[in-house]
């Protein structure tokens, strides 16, 4: 029979029902299988745009898999990362809440002189991940200089009348432009943002001439034309930037500023929970997708165990505490 030409009534009986629940696969026990998936929360203590926002963007899938269930990335930026910081601190230590986090994390308890947690042991450190590039760039309207020598002399020639942008008080950003500037014998005004895309946002628009960022978050920028780099602050030049110069071969040769990344949770999770988050980065990190992105951003990736993580905050944090102490940064 013709269903359009019919004028039987249609019954909809429980047998029809259940099939089609069956057809959609939702019937008999895909609920449960739904409801164990369940939602892992990366809380990032960073902006939208900053270099640990991209890494776990660009790993989200892959640890959405590695996991089994959705992962949920919630920037929480704010006070250098410390509201993040803080959210993560008060979550449950089920699992449900972790966080990649850059190595700000050991320097705020040098430069800020009150924290709503404790460093790290309000925390569980499951893996030191690693590590991403930093470039310092400027505005090239408001900068002339081309290289580190021009820019020194720049700097030298206009003491204190240059100013920089950071992603907040404390940060790696801002702690890395100071050694810059130590290492030069040079000064220049700190221009503290709430987060990289601010800040970035603002030397693109010439409100500060220069700064120091993560590669990833100024790559689009620097190959546009919007910003120019001046030197790479690792050890030696990234395959993802090759034409950028290191300031070690400008002549700056102890000048190396290392940005690591890492995944932690709150205090008190479990042996099991910890091996199973690690497990998923270990996982998510060696998918294809995932390495073709991290090279791509000049990221490199050497994941530590649980334990090395442990270690490596506590003598991170020593060794953060003596720049800080080097550079003359004072507690605010």
């Amino acid at each position: 029979m013709n269903a359009k030409t019919s004028n039987a009534p249609f019954r909809f009986t429980r047998r029809d029902a259940l099939l089609m629940l069956g057809a959609l696969g939702i019937a008999g026990a895909a609920p449960r299988a739904l409801a164990q998936a369940g939602t892992v929360r990366f809380i990032l203590p960073n902006a939208t745009g900053s270099g640990v926002d991209a890494i776990t963007r660009a790993a989200q899938p892959a640890l959405s898999r590695a996991l089994n269930a959705s992962v949920v990335v919630d920037n929480q930026a704010g006070a250098g990362g410390v509201v993040g910081l803080q959210a993560l601190a008060r979550s449950p230590a089920d699992g449900s809440a972790l966080s990649f986090v850059s190595n700000n994390v050991v320097i705020f308890p040098s430069v800020l002189k009150s924290l709503p947690f404790d460093m790290p042991g309000d925390f569980t450190p499951i893996a030191v991940v690693g590590a991403t590039p930093m470039v310092l760039v400027v505005n090239p309207a408001k900068v002339s200089a081309t290289n580190s020598r021009e820019f020194i002399a720049l700097l030298k020639s206009r003491p204190g009348q240059f100013n920089f942008a950071s992603g907040g008080n404390g940060t790696i950003l801002h702690l890395a432009t100071e050694m810059f500037l130590e290492a030069a014998g040079a000064t220049a005004k700190h221009i503290p943002y709430k987060g990289v895309g601010p800040m970035v946002t603002d030397l693109i628009g010439g409100q500060v001439e220069f700064g120091t960022a993560a590669l990833p978050s100024v790559q689009a920028h620097i190959k546009s034309g919007a910003l120019r780099p001046i030197g790479l602050l690792t050890a030696q030049r990234t395959p993802a930037a090759p034409e950028i110069a290191t300031f070690v071969e400008q002549g700056l040769p102890n000048f190396v500023v290392e940005a690591w990344f890492a995944l932690i949770g709150p205090k008190g999770l479990s042996a099991a929970n910890v091996k199973k988050a690690h497990d998923a980065v270990v996982s998510a990190f060696a998918d294809p997708a995932v390495k073709e992105a991290m090279a791509k951003q000049g990221n490199t990736i050497n994941i530590s165990t649980p334990e090395q993580a442990q270690a490596a905050f506590r003598s991170e944090l020593a060794k953060y505490a003596a720049l800080v102490k080097k550079v003359g940064l004072e507690p605010q």
